[in-house]
């Protein structure tokens, strides 16, 4: 697979580390809106730099892009790659809107290319096997989830950034940007959410979008729940989730299963100590690429076998979805209803 990297910042880094690591997998080309970095990670890497966007799509051979541009310009970008015959893996979200991600996957189906998006979630161990119990019913019926992403982000994280922290290029703040992952988990786990009520302030940060966000949501399965974003409480915490089923109680801190109580325990749940930090609640660096690299290695086996990958396109779209929603209630003061995705999972 002979793959280019689209952007070069801290992400795209993480990207190319991951791919770097599959046996086959070969960094062809760069193209990002920063010069001096665009070329350094070319440089790394053995790849040609290109200033031009499209010079960069017309590169030979090149198989697929990985975007990890800004957030708002990911369809746009995804587009020109699938125009281009190329298969796009873009970093979460898929895009700020559900408008863009319909876009994006129209192209995707129009050129037939795989499209994916990174969430590592659905490739790290423990949240398999917790995804797994809780479809399967070992854990009865849902009733209750808290998810919480207490994290945080120096003044400089947004002040030494075009894009961080602005409704055009990043979407929205703590939620749309570092509490998306948590939202889809939460839609992962337990389905579609049938509505929301939320609040959200900009309570620490100079930026024009929330560094804080409370949620209640009403999942489709009748459980209800909470999601907290913040990137606003230092020095920053692992992310937490705990979910109540009839069956017991499972805590989720980062990506690892640390309490399971269930009225039959079972080999497969076992709870573990976390690791001694989560580098994500305090910095924006992935310093733990196997959860991309997993996906990558998913992504190559879809474009060889003809399907979607593990987190296409159509599903990713949920989770921007529901971050638009919470942002909706958050303007309005009310109660906003989702409605049913128009693109389901193929």
């Amino acid at each position: 697979m002979n793959i280019g990297i689209l952007g070069a910042g801290n992400i795209s880094d993480t990207h190319a580390r991951a791919a770097a690591a599959i046996a086959g997998a070969s960094i062809v080309a760069v193209h990002g809106g920063n010069m001096a970095r665009t070329e350094q990670l070319a440089a790394t890497y053995g790849a040609t730099a290109y200033p031009d966007l499209e010079d960069f799509l017309a590169h030979q051979p090149m198989d697929l892009v990985a975007i990890g541009s800004p957030s708002g310009l990911h369809a746009e970008q995804g587009i020109a790659a699938c125009r281009r015959g190329l298969h796009v893996l873009v970093e979460k979200p898929i895009d700020v809107t559900v408008e863009r991600a319909d876009a994006l996957i129209a192209a995707a189906d129009a050129a037939d290319v795989r499209l994916g998006v990174f969430f590592q979630d659905h490739v790290q161990p423990d949240l398999v096997r917790l995804h797994d119990a809780v479809h399967a019913g070992r854990l009865g019926r849902p009733l209750l989830v808290s998810a919480r992403v207490k994290w945080f982000r120096p003044t400089e994280y947004y002040g030494q950034s075009r894009w961080r922290g602005t409704w055009a290029l990043d979407g929205g703040g703590a939620l749309m940007n570092q509490g998306i992952h948590t939202a889809d988990l939460l839609l992962w786990l337990l389905g579609p959410v049938r509505r929301v009520s939320a609040r959200a302030v900009t309570a620490m940060h100079a930026i024009e979008v929330e560094d804080t966000v409370v949620a209640i949501l009403e999942f489709e399965n009748g459980a209800i729940g909470t999601l907290e974003a913040t990137t606003a409480a230092y020095p920053g915490y692992r992310r937490r989730l705990e979910l109540t089923c009839t069956e017991g109680t499972v805590i989720v801190e980062h990506d690892r299963l640390v309490a399971a109580d269930l009225r039959q325990p079972a080999d497969d749940l076992v709870a573990e100590a976390p690791a001694d930090q989560n580098a994500s609640s305090s910095s924006p660096v992935v310093s733990d690429a196997r959860g991309h690299q997993r996906l990558f290695e998913d992504f190559f086996q879809a474009i060889r076998d003809c399907r979607e990958p593990r987190c296409s396109g159509r599903y990713a779209r949920q989770s921007v979805a529901l971050v638009s929603a919470i942002y909706e209630s958050a303007r309005t003061d009310a109660w906003v209803t989702l409605s049913p995705n128009p693109q389901p999972e193929a």
